[in-house]
């Protein structure tokens, strides 16, 4: 006699599809990711998935969202790690941030599959807030900036990081240099502060 597998809780049920997704936009890219196709990847009925996401659109910021917060953790854990200095911190921003945006070319499929969308556009400025906040805090013992001009540092490091990482996917610089420039612009505003 064999018994029917448990039936997945709805949290555990969205983990799974987003597991499921994740592969799909992995192995076809984001265009291959619509809620057919990932229903049938994940052998549930097509309701079971409109139930989690309703749209396409939602589908892909569900997965945007489930990388972000991988990519949060990871450079949250660096900071917890890092050299307790300007430099330290600095180098481990860059280096975790890196590696994010290598181990998880991901992310910038479903970015671009979402350009446009107001949903998309709202949560980009939410994760924004979240990486400022976070690299600024970090950053606060090492600085003599003011929390305002601290922070907007940080936005502008954050677009060079933006910019570093498509030159790096790309192949148009090395880990290594990309490390570099990252710490580099960090460090500038920082360095001449205390200085």
């Amino acid at each position: 006699m064999t018994t029917a597998p448990a039936r997945l809780s709805k949290q555990a049920r969205r983990e799974q599809l987003l597991d499921v997704a994740l592969g799909i936009v992995h192995a076809d890219g984001a265009d291959g990711l619509t809620l057919p196709t990932l229903a049938e990847a994940a052998g549930v009925s097509r309701p079971i998935v409109y139930d989690h996401f309703g749209t396409r659109p939602g589908l892909l910021l569900a997965l945007y969202q489930r990388l972000d917060e991988q990519h949060r953790t990871a450079i949250a854990q660096a900071l917890h790690q890092a050299p307790p200095t300007a430099a330290g911190i600095a180098d481990a921003i860059s280096v975790a941030y890196f590696a994010c945006a290598t181990d998880i070319p991901e992310f910038n499929a479903v970015s671009s599959a979402l350009k446009g969308n107001p949903g998309m556009e709202a949560t980009q400025r939410e994760m924004q807030d979240h990486y400022t906040d976070l690299m600024a805090g970090a950053l606060t013992p090492y600085s003599r900036l003011d929390q305002a001009a601290l922070r907007l540092h940080c936005v502008g490091a954050l677009g060079a990081a933006e910019a570093i990482a498509v030159e790096l996917n790309r192949g148009a610089t090395t880990d290594a240099d990309a490390i570099t420039a990252l710490t580099g612009v960090i460090l500038g505003r920082i360095e001449r502060a205390t200085g």
